[in-house]
């Protein structure tokens, strides 16, 4: 045990003299635009995935404590023991509802939906074409199962199509084309169009995680499929209740009903995890029923994240370009990054530098996140001090 934990001390003296050690900052407050530290002070958010503002909604909130009193704190159970409520079934539906689909399986995080699918749905017989950026919840539901692995350069089509040709060359009976709708460090919205297209030519199925588009992108919300005009055409969306359905924890997988059948006779998350609490049930059940009655909120994100995306680019700041509330300022490298961050929170800002692992190395980060529950006078001010933060600079 010794020689395994001098081993642990240098791994994390290494990590540390690398300047990638993640420190978590204590939050003393519900989540918001505005959220309070454990030493008090007040500090702008602009780094939670709290996309349409209803983490702390009055409705979400109230929808939750309504579900504690009639449905209880938790059930103890996995589902198909004695862990199914209405309340679980009548969410099920809502989601295939708005997503387009035949049916969905709640699970009890976007990871683990990730992470029972493709071992549940391919063998060694068949093959994975995966983006080469895709989310770690892919990447290892991928490593579970047998199938054959193929990766393809970052929403790059024409190596997806030298990969598909070699995957059905070396004989792969089924053909999974996996991506993620948004990704989630780079707000790249994925080219879907010409990936369906690509799946269609050689006959692939398609999947999908859209942790970061569901609830917000596209014509009604719904997600990168409804953005791109594909809704009816992805085999298999993921997604979470996690970020603009609410912000707690959960996640699915929607789809043909067939599959979402074998899902449930199968998945190894899902038959050996408790189910979602029936609060949290409660509350995605409220944030469908906003963002489905009034398209205000994300209106106001759209509003939002053009002016603070030309606001950073005003400052000369170097941004990963799109349109989508994740907006990323590349510095290049750790120390830099997290040194920003510290000095953005001494003025009030709070945001977080990414380094490597969770991005590549040498493209450390400030990962910016807008949320309709910003003003532009809270933007304004961020601006304002991100400009006297870069003087500071030592």
């Amino acid at each position: 045990m010794s020689l395994f934990l001098d081993h642990v001390r240098q791994t994390l003296t290494t990590i540390d003299t690398a300047g990638l050690t993640k420190r978590e900052r204590i939050i003393d407050s519900a989540q918001g635009a505005h959220v309070v530290l454990r030493d008090g002070r007040r500090v702008l958010n602009l780094c939670a995935n709290n996309y349409l503002g209803l983490a702390n909604h009055p409705k979400v909130i109230r929808a939750a404590h309504d579900a504690l009193d009639r449905w209880g704190y938790g059930l103890a159970s996995v589902r198909f023991i004695c862990g199914t409520q209405t309340l679980h079934q009548t969410l099920e539906a809502r989601l295939s509802q708005f997503l387009g689909t035949e049916d969905t399986v709640l699970y009890p995080s976007a990871f683990d939906a990730n992470g029972g699918l493709f071992e549940t749905l391919l063998t060694a017989e068949d093959a994975v074409i995966s983006d080469e950026l895709n989310h770690a919840s892919i990447i290892d539901g991928i490593r579970l199962c047998k199938a054959r692995r193929f990766r393809y350069r970052h929403n790059d089509m024409a190596d997806l199509e030298v990969q598909l040709r070699a995957a059905r060359s070396a004989g792969a009976r089924f053909l999974l084309i996996a991506t993620d709708g948004v990704f989630s460090m780079d707000g790249t919205i994925a080219d879907l169009p010409s990936i369906v297209r690509l799946a269609e030519q050689y006959d692939a199925l398609t999947m999908v995680d859209d942790c970061h588009a569901t609830g917000f992108l596209g014509p009604r919300g719904r997600g990168s499929h409804d953005y791109h005009g594909l809704i009816g055409r992805i085999d298999l969306l993921t997604g979470t209740l996690g970020k603009a359905l609410g912000g707690a924890s959960g996640g699915y997988t929607s789809g043909r009903r067939e599959v979402m059948e074998l899902l449930r006779q199968r998945s190894r998350p899902y038959l050996f995890s408790n189910s979602i609490a029936p609060p949290v049930v409660a509350g995605a059940l409220a944030a469908l029923d906003l963002l489905e009655s009034s398209s205000e909120l994300r209106e106001r994100l759209t509003t939002l994240t053009a002016h603070w995306r030309s606001g950073l680019a005003r400052l000369g700041l170097t941004l990963k370009p799109g349109t989508h509330p994740i907006t990323p300022v590349m510095l290049g490298e750790a120390r830099v990054a997290q040194s920003l961050a510290t000095r953005l929170l001494e003025r009030g800002i709070y945001v977080v530098a990414f380094a490597y692992p969770v991005v590549p190395e040498g493209k450390a980060r400030i990962r910016t996140q807008i949320s309709a529950a910003h003003s532009p006078a809270d933007l304004d001010f961020a601006l304002e001090q991100w400009a006297k933060a870069l003087t500071d600079a030592p």
